[in-house]
């Protein structure tokens, strides 16, 4: 007779994480959701809580379900919520995860982090592999919490080797569920572009990163992978291939021209900018090779699905 499995999935308000949740449900897992934020119910059966990932209430719901597989995919991105409380979710939080994932004899812990903590840098390696410095932290304190994330779980690797753990490094996510910065930026009406620069860029579609975290929760692999669509694009020609209109900004002034013209909210990570003028081309060999899988979705084909609006698994 076969072991039960159960996963333990965060951020499950998030339309990525209901998309594994759905993948993993119809594989025979148990599906437990947590989330600091509202959610809506699930079109499957799943336990779904409302929980801060550093508060008591999480190690209740580790107490009351004991599961045998955690994604911690629940990571602030969002600069509304303020700099201590993503320090509080994305750090203290995570290391609550990572600590009663050991304690409750989770077998499999999958983290989802960024390539954001990379940086975007005109020295930048041409691929980006998983052991090169994280540059980003040194000029934007907004990344500093997911840096921290990572180096956590990292560290976690090598600190507690019987839960064989995971960590996942995706490039730009988008998709018709993703409300990320990028997602709801190439849905504007006018998007703007760094006059003088044009960098290649990548992109993962949502199915290729739930894809990816489903396989990665199903087997052994230990360590950090980087997860990127097949081929990267030129940051212009993404944009013309959904007909946007672009709006030349100066580089010495965007993010503040990009404020006052309105175009960006007080929502958009500053640390973006460089990202619109340097390249972060990170390689994806390592899961590919790993999980004998490569993604679907080109480039092109993934940010017009990400204008086409939401699924009905998303919860906003």
């Amino acid at each position: 007779m076969s072991e039960s499995k159960r996963v333990l999935i965060t951020g499950i308000a998030g339309g990525l994480a209901r998309r594994v949740a759905q993948m993993l449900f119809d594989q025979g897992f148990e599906i437990i959701g947590v989330d600091y934020r509202r959610h809506d119910d699930l079109p499957f059966a799943a336990k779904l809580y409302r929980a801060s990932y550093n508060k008591t209430k999480i190690e209740d719901i580790y107490r009351r379900h004991t599961p045998t597989h955690v994604m911690h995919l629940g990571r602030v991105g969002n600069l509304k919520d303020n700099i201590d409380k993503r320090f509080d979710l994305n750090v203290m939080g995570s290391r609550k995860v990572l600590d009663l994932s050991v304690r409750y004899n989770a077998k499999r812990l999958v983290v989802l982090s960024t390539f954001h903590i990379y940086g975007a840098h005109p020295h930048n390696h041409v691929p980006i592999y998983e052991d090169e410095p994280l540059r980003a932290g040194s000029e934007f304190p907004q990344i500093g919490d997911a840096i921290q994330l990572d180096n956590q779980a990292v560290t976690w690797t090598y600190q507690h080797p019987e839960l064989k753990t995971a960590i996942l490094r995706p490039t730009n996510v988008v998709g018709p569920d993703v409300t990320n910065a990028m997602s709801s930026f190439l849905r504007q009406k006018r998007t703007p572009v760094v006059m003088g620069f044009d960098p290649m860029t990548q992109f993962i579609h949502q199915e290729d990163l739930a894809e990816s975290l489903v396989r990665m929760a199903n087997c052994d692999a230990r360590g950090v992978f980087n997860v990127a669509g097949p081929s990267p694009m030129p940051w212009r020609s993404a944009l013309d291939s959904i007909g946007t209109q672009t709006v030349p900004v100066p580089a010495s002034i965007a993010h503040t021209y990009l404020k006052l013209a309105g175009l960006v909210t007080n929502t958009f990570p500053p640390y973006l900018i460089r990202f619109f003028k340097y390249p972060c081309i990170i390689s994806h060999t390592k899961i590919e090779e790993a999980l004998d899988w490569k993604p679907k979705w080109a480039a092109e084909d993934a940010i017009l699905d990400t204008v086409r609006g939401p699924s009905r698994l998303s919860s906003k």
